[in-house]
């Protein structure tokens, strides 16, 4: 169960950045494939994104799980709302539906 504390410790880590990406590592050092990935795609599209190293916050890794519903890491974040993990973000990438999301002007 999480607590209000976390809860608010994640709200709070979500609205520092506009794009923000819990990951296992950092950018410039991820430590996972996936996670990589993403990296990846992020500098791609070319969007400054924030990002948290899952691997040393395992308050964090556990109570994010639950707040997104989402068992598994990285996970990418746009104005606070979850998009997915590295399959989603990577498939979102090659429709071209990716950048025109993280840049604000995605078609409503």
């Amino acid at each position: 169960m999480i607590t209000e504390q976390l809860k608010k410790r994640i709200e709070e880590t979500l609205s520092k950045d506009r794009v923000m990406l819990f990951m296992k590592g950092s950018p410039s050092m991820p430590q996972c494939g996936f996670s990589a990935a993403v990296v990846g795609v992020l500098k791609e599209v070319g969007v400054p994104f924030g990002s948290h190293n899952i691997l040393a916050d395992p308050d964090m890794r556990d109570g994010l799980k639950e707040y997104s519903s989402w068992p598994t890491f990285p996970q990418l974040y746009v104005d606070g709302k979850l998009i997915g993990g590295c399959d989603i973000v990577r498939a979102m990438h090659a429709k071209g539906e990716l950048a025109p999301l993280i840049k604000g002007n995605a078609p409503a």
